[in-house]
């Protein structure tokens, strides 16, 4: 089982980060990584067992994604990652979490993911999502509120 786990300081409100973030079907609008996302019918954008499908802007395919749980209060959501995408990871539960930094007005982001590799290839992968996916996604979001 894979474990990874990033963190950072994100240097705007909480507030404004999380309004962004719970927008499940907007990762789009702020993750480099992610284009064209739509939430498949049968449940509305934000609904628990809704799920976001969304292309990859390297064009490798889509991925989809259920979210599995939110939480206003603790500004956190969890949500998994289907079989059948261009990725080789099993059993993909990840959590995004973002706490206000008080006395600086900003925001303490984690994101963390259990996983396996289906290509056993398990450094490369834990690599790519702690570096590629959580940190370049946290820099990205940053930048968004310019």
């Amino acid at each position: 089982m894979i474990n990874a786990y990033s963190s950072t300081i994100i240097a705007v409100p909480v507030d404004q980060v999380w309004d962004r973030v719970r927008d499940f079907n907007g990762l789009p609008n702020w993750h480099p990584a992610a284009t064209d996302s739509k939430i498949e019918p049968g449940r509305n954008n934000g609904e628990l067992g809704c799920v976001r499908n969304f292309a990859l802007t390297d064009g490798s395919g889509r991925i989809r994604e259920t979210l599995l749980a939110i939480s206003n209060p603790d500004r956190s959501l969890t949500y998994d990652m289907l079989p059948g995408g261009p990725l080789p990871f099993v059993n993909y539960v990840a959590k995004m979490k973002f706490t206000p930094i008080t006395d600086r007005n900003e925001t303490f982001a984690e994101w963390w993911a259990d996983f396996e590799a289906g290509d056993g290839d398990e450094p490369k992968w834990k690599a790519f999502v702690s570096d590629d996916v959580f940190i370049g996604g946290f820099r990205a979001l940053e930048a968004s509120f310019g």
